[in-house]
């Protein structure tokens, strides 16, 4: 599947620019260009709406591979792939309300992430930003949103707020901008995006002031906090299976240039034998692999059991939570075993163990955190907290 989309030309010229982008802290229209040329943005919109047909266990190899060539272009269309594959979870559902996203990427519409708030821990289930309906079944949202990916190239912006105003608030509000649509001073695009890694995403903090959603671009209308509605379901699962799919892409990188370093390393210690042959060496890089194999076939299985809507009951948020903490700190060690073998060389900054490095130390601030994956879990196997 990743080589129809992602054949190794276009990952090598790919790979070729990502060094320049995260210097010049540019974001990647080349390679979006690209991609969109390729059809790899409508890659998961089923083929009878123009699509490419692509299961999600077949996007996340894909996105693993693009995250080996650029890890920075892979986490930003990943936030466009998530929204397409959460229409593809509702859709299987037998609802429709998210449908205009399959036929919009399909069509050629490029779907960003407005939901992350500066200080908002609840994320999905709870905003921050308001939403006051405007009287026609539309709303007007008014907020500060963070990390949001894509943003000189988005044309549809997913973002929810809260309706505190209705007479049954509160209300948790999804809805899409319409970049066009909408005026610059009710959007603002901050350019403040200058971070250690993933750089080429150029996530940028986005200001809403009462930027309008029309009636027909409001998606869900729905309580806030947990949920087992398909949207909240298919956001989650979708975000977090894809997003340990990019790092775990780098890390699969990393441990490629670092056997390949091995084998071109001498010891004089050694009698000039390469480091392959250097039982320590041997082992850290034995070490990462079996870590990194584990984690690349969870990540599949998960996508598989969305795809076949398999029922993991109370253990689906949790597991998808643990997915993620894994993957990224999987691939975070990975990388940095990685880098060790390279040795002083890779310490540079033109060096791609070096970008790996700064780019797989991302995965952290994502959600799940940590702490709330353990949560999760904990919550199943012991029950919640007393009161």
């Amino acid at each position: 599947m990743s080589d129809e989309y992602l054949g190794p030309d276009l990952l090598a010229r790919i790979r070729e620019r990502a060094g320049r982008y995260d210097h010049d802290n540019d974001f990647f229209d080349e390679d979006l260009r690209d991609l969109v040329d390729a059809g790899y943005l409508a890659v998961h919109v089923p083929a009878g709406l123009g699509g490419g047909g692509a299961s999600l266990r077949d996007l996340t190899r894909a996105q693993r591979s693009l995250a080996g060539a650029a890890p920075a272009t892979a986490l930003a269309v990943n936030m466009h792939h998530v929204w397409v594959a959460v229409a593809n979870v509702v859709h299987a559902r037998g609802e429709d309300f998210a449908d205009e996203v399959l036929t919009g990427a399909a069509a050629g519409e490029i779907y960003a992430f407005g939901i992350s708030e500066p200080g908002n821990d609840l994320m999905l289930f709870g905003s921050t930003s308001e939403a006051d309906p405007d009287g026609e079944g539309g709303y007007r949202f008014s907020g500060t949103k963070i990390f949001t990916s894509l943003s000189p190239a988005w044309t549809r912006l997913g973002v929810f707020g809260t309706d505190a105003s209705s007479p049954d608030a509160p209300k948790s509000v999804f809805a899409f901008l319409d970049r066009e649509e909408v005026s610059a001073d009710r959007v603002e695009i901050l350019d403040d995006w200058d971070t250690l890694g993933q750089r080429a995403s150029q996530s940028r903090t986005t200001i809403l002031r009462r930027a309008h959603a029309p009636a027909d671009r409001v998606i869900r209308r729905i309580d806030p906090g947990p949920s087992n509605d398909p949207l909240i379901f298919g956001i989650f699962a979708c975000f977090e299976i894809l997003l340990a799919s990019v790092y775990t892409g780098i890390a699969e990188r990393a441990l490629t240039l670092a056997a390949e370093a091995a084998q071109r390393r001498t010891s004089r210690k050694n009698d000039g034998a390469t480091l392959a042959a250097d039982p320590d060496v041997r082992r850290r890089i034995a070490s990462a692999g079996i870590r990194l194999d584990g984690v690349g076939q969870q990540i599949e299985a998960l996508a598989r059991d969305v795809d076949e809507r398999a029922d993991h009951g109370e253990l689906w948020f949790p597991r998808l939570s643990a997915l993620k903490w894994r993957a990224t700190e999987v691939a975070r060690e990975v990388v940095t075993a990685s880098v060790q073998v390279a040795g002083g060389a890779a310490y540079r900054s033109e060096h791609e163990l070096s970008r790996l490095y700064r780019d797989v130390l991302a995965g952290m601030f994502h959600p799940s955190s940590e702490d709330s994956a353990h949560a999760a879990m904990a919550g199943v196997l012991l029950g919640p907290l007393p009161r």
